[in-house]
């Protein structure tokens, strides 16, 4: 396979309105693959988080996944830097999971594989040794395949929060499970991981930070289900306040940290943007970019922090343009956190209802 070196943002033609370009439609991507975690009710999400009801649930979508998508929900396209390779997994009908691989030593890490097949065909395609899953959390489109692959790769390891239920962490018969606490460090091969805290979507919610210094290039942000292009994660199990702490947490991380989240939902996303900020160019020319690249079955990842903040309403709390789009103004005496985490509430709101829609 060829790789794609990440340069500066694509140039995309300047769109002539707010809206899609003309005679495209936009179709949601959850509407067409069923996302279990679509807000559906507190029981439905007890019974998907809690019980083997869960599992065989998650069964189901991997094999009409398979069957639907058998090349995957989109074209993968490795990126390669000195050193490091990046290879995106599409995976059930719009999760992806991450092989990072050492090129130097053919050690490779995997972030949350949802569909062991699909990631064990890209570990034997790419010739490298499994020494490391990283589990974001628990849900089973992020960590159903962590037991498959144990089993086949006697030297992996998992790794993921303790307050989480990962397969094969908490849970595990045996000594192969690491559960990691936040800041912690994991090195496979050249490569340094850290491990973030970053609660709100689940309790024991991590993300995982690829340290880009010793290679000359950015730090990659995998985000799972915390931060995607253009959208946030659902907190099920936690506060606007700490959804806000997490997203604070990760964008302290610096702009030019590339960011590759858990699912391919940016049409989704940056469509939902759009009724928010209708005079916003930078979120106009992304959607325009991400409805071309849809299109053609590319992914829409990495974006950097620095895009995000520029079209990502989850991260523009601050922003007076969309605290007036919402109706919203601070309070006299009114904590400026607590208003950010005002303004994320209804932004969330807002974006459940246009889910529902």
């Amino acid at each position: 396979q060829s790789c794609h070196r990440p340069a500066g943002q694509r140039a995309s033609p300047e769109p002539s309105s707010g809206g899609l370009p003309e005679g495209v439609e936009y179709l949601p991507t959850r509407k067409k693959g069923k996302n279990p975690m679509k807000p559906v009710g507190v029981a439905w999400y007890s019974l998907y988080a809690r019980t083997r009801l869960g599992y065989l649930y998650y069964q189901r979508q991997v094999k009409k996944a398979r069957e639907r998508y058998p090349h995957g929900h989109s074209m993968p396209q490795p990126y390669c830097f000195p050193g490091v390779k990046i290879l995106p997994i599409p995976v059930l009908s719009n999760n992806y999971s991450y092989l990072v691989i050492d090129t130097g030593s053919s050690q490779a890490a995997i972030i949350d594989p949802s569909d062991p097949l699909a990631v064990q065909a890209a570990i034997e395609e790419e010739g490298v040794m499994l020494e490391a899953i990283f589990c974001t959390h628990k849900h089973w489109d992020h960590s159903g395949g962590n037991e498959a692959l144990c089993q086949k790769h006697s030297s992996c390891r998992v790794y993921g929060s303790a307050l989480d239920a990962i397969p094969q962490l908490t849970n595990a018969p045996c000594a192969r499970h690491s559960p990691l606490t936040d800041r912690e460090k994991v090195t496979v091969g050249c490569l340094t991981f850290e491990a973030l805290a970053t609660p709100g979507h689940t309790v024991g919610h991590m993300v995982y930070v690829l340290d880009g210094g010793p290679f000359g290039i950015p730090h990659c942000l995998f985000s799972g289900d915390l931060l995607f292009l253009a959208g946030c994660g659902e907190p099920f199990e936690g506060s606007p306040e700490t959804m806000l702490a997490s997203l604070d947490v990760a964008m302290s991380l610096g702009e030019d940290t590339l960011l590759w989240p858990g699912h391919e939902y940016a049409l989704e996303c940056l469509t939902f943007a759009s009724l928010l900020e209708l005079d916003n160019s930078a979120l106009e020319q992304k959607l325009q970019w991400a409805v071309q690249q849809r299109q053609e079955k590319r992914s829409t990842c990495p974006s950097t922090l620095g895009e995000e903040q520029t079209y990502n309403p989850f991260l523009r709390t601050h922003q007076p343009e969309l605290q007036e789009a919402l109706g919203l103004w601070q309070g006299v005496g009114e904590d400026p956190n607590a208003f950010r985490a005002r303004v994320l509430k209804e932004v969330r709101r807002r974006k459940d209802l246009y889910q529902a829609t």
